[in-house]
């Protein structure tokens, strides 16, 4: 076959134009059933959020489903790799609302990071203007230019009609079956939007967790009434500890009856009750200054304790008014002892310093370790003297936990005491709870905040609730874990994990893109909560435009889904439409962020265990790390990314593709840096100019009947590169399967133009296989290349080629060990010459005795043990009488043994080792300009330094002369 016009140079942007062109007329991504094919692979990735431009950070998690698409393709499968739009919620309703109030740094992210024309800023004054701008000159752009496989047929966005039909019939679904609720539980709620939102939706904070506090219930008397003032702790039963309390000279407080009681309290912390469904009214701003000095009745012991002044106290944090139990807790004993040493402060607000120097800690239990004031003791063995230590945090996190788990109440606890703090707490807590001496409220555990600027609370609403807390639910979704191939499989527990900890899921939002509640459309469904099953949706996606939308209603999807005997009248469109869903289903892998385990992947666990029957159970998941830039994280709003067309412009598509993958496994974290990019590019521009000389080199006739040793040496590391690659592929080992394709087998092929003569016959037909196998080897990471080249070498493009089997005929562990043994010598030798600094005239080689050989031959025999091999060597009489050589001898060849595996093993036992030494002489006095001499240990050499006896088992003494 004569193959196509060529251009021999590297020109990236003309060769992936060119492919690019062919790919979209062609229709080659478009996947659809076919007969015979009883496996198709089927692989999904989160579909894309256009709230914004896509950066090279996200390239990576959409590359690498490509990778493994194109290589289950050159498998023989049957492939779907769809893409959709996640518009969903309030993110792009947001940044349109910025767009259009002329929010200086919304426009500088637009202009100068993602660079939208001035004139075309008008058309993203609109939610679906934005999306669809960022969409097409964006999202879809980048996929094409970097050359993913997309089924585009299939795209659609999640605020389209017949995608909300589909997400209704979910809800619908769940609802029936009882794993939807209306409640009031506590929820993430971002005050500017004044609406429940998700860890999705979080920019900072999306790790902190909501605890729930006790707040003790302290008297105090204000302006001539009694008030309660609620401490916040997580620890309620140091309650009897209590010496004094806290509060912010600097901060405003006020009145406030709460749910029929007067309460005072930061400003901060009467809005958060509010939130938490407590009835809240402000009656009255309070002088601070007022309150410092007075006293609170312990609402437990009946003990008046001193307020005192703290800018240590955040207002914004519980209640704003801090109990302190100094005798347990090291940061409150430090802040005791440096209030005492400040007599100056305690006058300024009418304190006597005296009062506060008498205020002792209070010990409420005993631990084993510490004496009768354990925060003292922590604070004193750590070498505290000021609360600034960063120490104390640590010091004070330890003691919390040995008291937890060993701490023993004392007899002042009554029915109480004796009881271990872990055993007790919540039992002490609902005690008081009852006696209304303690009340509750929620925090979190740091500050957090949501993707449109607004400070996210914790807030209880009445609202719709996906229930995760559900047993059977979690059971169902344990056990697709369980079936799951989790990579890597450390995920596993991360999974299982998640499923632990979920409980009710807030479902819906007030406001924003996406489907409304069925039931009650003035919600919509929230972002994580419509995209847990649209894998499904995928399949049959471009065929439900031919539905009419007012016809797809429960019953349709009940039959799509479920098949004929779901309904009463079944629709023959949706069993038409199930056969290809049928076909596609399960997802077989799907590729995703690990921060998503702890959401979006644990939920498409749970929604499909519960809605699919096993068979359609997700079957695996790999999970990506993230993406730095020069080392520091990348970040949109300080215009610290790179876009992926400029990226491509300048090093090319294969360039960016194969540095993503080739940079660290998937799950790991990346680095882009500028300069190893170039040198990838550098690297790949070589490979094409090598290709270019094997392609342009005719091999005569018969060539392949004139192989060498050495030419069946590469074939053979060409095999077991097809083995590693293949199998790291298929455990998703990117990188791996890269490295061992191109770079590791750059190696081999130095080595391999440095023992032959290149211009052989049978060298020009290696050459040729090598490259053959390669490309297709390379074809899922740098596509474009793998396609030009491969079709200049075989007259057609790599894709309708199959990815490479190790071929028997050339595998040969021997072959291998026999010229891993030449290079070893080599090596040797050119190490002697590096440090004697000699330029020998004759290198002499001495292979080792038989006797020697009889060591080594027991060693494998007998397995890694010195003392066995000793017993055994030791029944040949001419060995005992070399005694401690043999002894010496054998411990070396137990370690040769130890690194190696049984197949290499056994062909050391076949290889004649003189023969193999002979045979290089002329390469050998090649490399060194030098008579090279090989002699056998045991034979009588010539051997005038009397380097003989050195030999060992595969690696020969040397003599230089």
């Amino acid at each position: 076959m004569t193959a196509p016009p060529r251009n021999d140079e590297y020109e990236p942007g003309a060769l992936e134009h060119k492919w690019r062109t062919r790919w979209d007329e062609q229709g080659r991504y478009e996947a659809d059933p076919e007969e015979g094919e009883e496996d198709p692979t089927f692989i999904t990735v989160p579909y894309p959020y256009p709230s914004g431009g896509m950066h090279i950070g996200h390239c990576r998690t959409f590359t690498v489903p490509d990778v493994y698409a194109r290589y289950r393709r050159l498998q023989g499968d049957n492939v779907l790799f769809p893409l959709a739009w996640h518009v969903t919620g309030t993110p792009i309703i947001g940044a349109v609302e910025r767009l259009k109030e002329g929010e200086e740094e919304q426009l500088s992210v637009l202009r100068d990071t993602y660079n939208v024309p001035e004139d075309t800023l008008q058309d993203l004054e609109t939610p679906m203007g934005f999306a669809r701008y960022f969409i097409e000159n964006h999202y879809k752009k980048g996929f094409k230019q970097l050359g993913l496989s997309i089924d585009w047929r299939r795209e659609f966005t999640t605020n389209d009609e017949r995608y909300s039909k589909f997400i209704t019939w979910q809800y619908e679904t769940l609802k029936e079956r009882g794993l939807l609720e209306k409640g009031l539980n506590p929820v993430n709620y971002c005050t500017n939007e004044e609406q429940p939102v998700t860890t999705h939706d979080l920019l900072e904070g999306e790790d902190a967790e909501f605890q729930e506090f006790t707040l003790v219930k302290f008297g105090a008397e204000i302006d001539g009434q009694e008030v309660v003032a609620p401490m916040a702790t997580l620890r309620p039963e140091t309650v009897r500890g209590v010496t004094n309390a806290y509060v912010n000279p600097g901060a405003e407080y006020v009145l406030a009856d709460v749910d029929g009681e007067t309460w005072f309290c930061s400003a901060e912390a009467a809005e958060k009750f509010e939130l938490q469904a407590r009835d809240v009214e402000i009656r009255v701003e309070v002088a601070v200054e007022d309150i410092i000095g007075q006293t609170v009745t312990n609402p437990v012991t009946g003990d008046e304790v001193l307020i005192l002044p703290a800018d240590f106290v955040d207002a914004d944090n519980a209640t704003g008014v801090v109990m302190s139990v100094p005798a347990h807790s090291p940061d409150d004993y430090v802040a005791l002892q440096e209030a005492k040493a400040d007599d100056e402060r305690m006058r300024e607000y009418g304190i006597d310093p005296d009062a506060v120097e008498a205020i002792e800690p209070v010990p409420i239990l005993s631990i084993e370790g510490y004496g009768e004031i354990p925060a003292r003791d922590a604070v004193q063995a750590a070498g505290i003297e000021s609360s600034d230590d960063p120490k104390l945090e640590d010091v004070t996190a330890d003691l919390y936990q040995d008291e937890f788990h060993a701490g023993r109440l004392l007899d002042s606890y009554g029915e109480f005491a004796g009881e271990v703090i872990e055993d007790v707490r919540e039992r002490f807590r609902d005690h008081y709870r009852d006696e209304n001496l303690f009340d509750l409220m929620y925090e979190y555990t740091e500050e957090v905040v949501c993707r449109c600027g607004g400070d996210v609370e914790v807030a209880r609403a009445d609202t719709w609730f996906l229930r995760y807390s559900d047993e059977e639910w979690k059971q169902k979704a344990y056990d697709a874990v369980s079936q799951l191939e989790a990579i890597p499989e450390s995920t596993r527990e991360q999974y299982d994990h998640t499923i632990g900890w979920l409980e009710e899921w807030p479902a819906i939002r007030n406001y924003g893109l996406g489907t409304r509640l069925p039931w009650d459309e003035d919600f919509v469904i929230e972002p994580l909560s419509d995209s847990t099953i649209y894998m499904s949706y995928y399949t049959v996606a471009h065929r439900l435009q031919d539905v009419p939308v007012e016809e797809m209603d429960h019953d349709f999807f009940d039959t799509l889904f479920y098949g004929e005997d779901a309904v009463d009248e079944p629709d023959e469109r949706a069993l038409d439409l199930r056969e290809e869903w049928d076909y596609w289903y399960p997802v077989d892998f799907r590729c995703s962020g690990n921060d998503l385990i702890q959401n979006h992947l644990t939920f498409y666990l749970f929604h499909h265990a519960e809605l699919f029957d096993q068979a359609n159970w997700p079957q695996g998941i790999t999970v990506m790390g993230m993406g730095l830039l020069e080392g520091e994280a990348m970040s949109s709003s300080k215009g610290h990314v790179v876009l992926p067309g400029e990226a491509i412009d300048e090093y090319g598509a294969d360039t960016v593709r194969f540095f993503l993958l080739n940079s660290s496994e998937p799950w790991q974290d990346f680095d882009w840096r500028a300069d190893q990019v170039g040198t990838t590019r550098n690297q790949l521009e070589r490979f094409w100019s090598r290709a270019q000389e094997v392609i342009q080199t005719p091999v005569p006739e018969g060539a392949r009947d004139e192989l060498k040793h050495v030419d069946r040496w590469l074939l053979s590391k060409l095999q077991s590169t097809v083995r590693e690659a293949t199998g790291s592929m298929d455990r998703f080992e990117t990188r791996s399967a890269s490295q061992a394709a191109f770079y590791q087998f750059d190696e081999h092929l130095k080595w391999y133009r440095r023992r032959t003569d290149t211009d052989r016959p049978g060298a020009k037909w290696v050459l040729r296989e090598v490259l053959r196998t390669r490309l297709r080897l390379l074809a899922p990471f740098v596509p474009f290349m793998a396609n030009e080249l491969h079709e200049q070498l075989a007259g057609e493009p790599v894709e309708d080629a199959a990815w490479p089997e190790p071929d028997p005929e050339f595998e040969s562990k021997r072959t291998e060990v026999e010229e891993s043994l030449i290079a070893d010598v080599t090596d040797d030798v050119a190490d002697i010459v590096d440090v004697t600094d000699t330029d020998p005239e004759t290198i002499r080689l001495y292979v080792a005795a038989d006797w020697k050989r009889t060591v080594f031959d027991t060693v494998v025999e007998t397995g890694p043990d010195v003392g066995a091999v000793m017993g055994k060597v030791m029944q040949h009489e001419s060995l005992r009488e070399k005694g401690n050589e043999v002894n010496d001898l054998a411990q070396e060849m137990v370690s040769v043994v130890r690194e190696r595996d049984d197949e290499t093993l056994q062909a050391m036992g076949e290889i004649d080792e003189q023969s193999v030494y002979e045979a290089a002489r002329s390469f050998l006095a090649g490399e060194f300009d030098a008579d090279v001499e090989v002699y056998a240990e045991d034979e009588d050499p010539y051997d005038p330094a009397g380097k003989a006896s050195q030999a060992e088992p595969f690696r020969p003494a040397v003599h230089l002369e």
